[in-house]
């Protein structure tokens, strides 16, 4: 089950010659969702931290044909000591359109991973 979902734009310049929305345009529409359920579901400053994207995969299983909005879906399925991946569901029209999972790390300033905040883990278990 998602426990959160956001409405995200997907403009004209989305879109490739072929007429669909170009694979690239999804990272940028899970990116939008993960900010805000991090951000406004979960209460997570990313302002204040210094986190990573560390792995990014997708299936994709329509395209996207029409400049509109598609609703982003997110949840945490997994927290480390010093990770968290997420997982995201697209739709559109009420239809799945992709899926995707994402794994961030947070580092300290040489780039090495560190802990989670414990406030972070309890707000993502």
């Amino acid at each position: 089950m998602f426990e959160y979902t956001r409405t995200v734009a997907v403009r004209y310049q989305d879109f490739d010659t072929v007429g669909v929305a170009n694979n690239a345009t999804f990272a940028t529409l899970v990116e939008e969702g993960r900010r805000y359920y991090l951000e406004d579901h979960l209460g997570i400053s990313l302002d204040d931290s210094r986190v990573v994207l560390a792995h990014l995969e997708f299936d994709f299983e329509r395209p996207v044909t029409e400049p509109t909005s598609v609703e982003v879906a997110v949840r945490a399925e997994d927290v480390g000591s010093s990770s968290f991946t997420l997982a995201y569901e697209v739709t559109q029209h009420g239809e799945r359109i992709a899926t995707a999972q994402s794994t961030q790390v947070a580092v300290d300033d040489a780039g090495r991973p560190r802990d989670l905040p414990e406030s972070w883990r309890d707000a993502l278990a």
